[in-house]
């Protein structure tokens, strides 16, 4: 994986907010995957480690925040931020007790959101262990 060249998974069953936040991402430098469930971000997932999960808290199935769960619980320490339309204190404490980087409301501001993910990119390479 290149350091110029983060790569960012973007898991959201609406087709609009994946579609628009690939063109986004790709226009600030990043790789992009989007996923339209956290199932097909598991079974596509298989060994890459994406630098940072964007990751819509309200899915059918399995929830943002079950995907961030199972992929702690597998030791798959992936920097996430959470991303909802339907905004709680409590589905945002939980999602940052959990280990989020960052929880954003609909609509977010873009520049918001590329902060968010240029620190949790960050983050993430500092806790990854050499060579990985």
């Amino acid at each position: 994986m290149s350091e110029a060249e983060p790569t960012i998974a973007v898991v959201d069953d609406d087709l609009s907010i994946r579609r628009s936040l690939e063109r986004l991402l790709r226009s600030a430098g990043y790789r992009v995957t989007t996923f339209a469930s956290a199932r097909e971000f598991l079974e596509r997932v298989a060994s890459d480690r994406p630098d940072c999960a964007v990751l819509d808290v309200r899915m059918p199935g399995q929830s943002g925040l079950d995907l961030h769960g199972k992929l702690a619980a597998a030791g798959r320490d992936i920097p996430a931020i959470f991303i909802t339309g339907d905004a709680d204190f409590f589905t945002a404490d939980r999602a940052m007790k959990a280990g989020a980087t960052d929880f954003l409301s609909k609509p977010f501001d873009v520049y918001v959101l590329l902060s968010a993910i240029e620190r949790a990119v960050a983050q993430g390479r500092q806790r990854r262990p050499p060579g990985k």
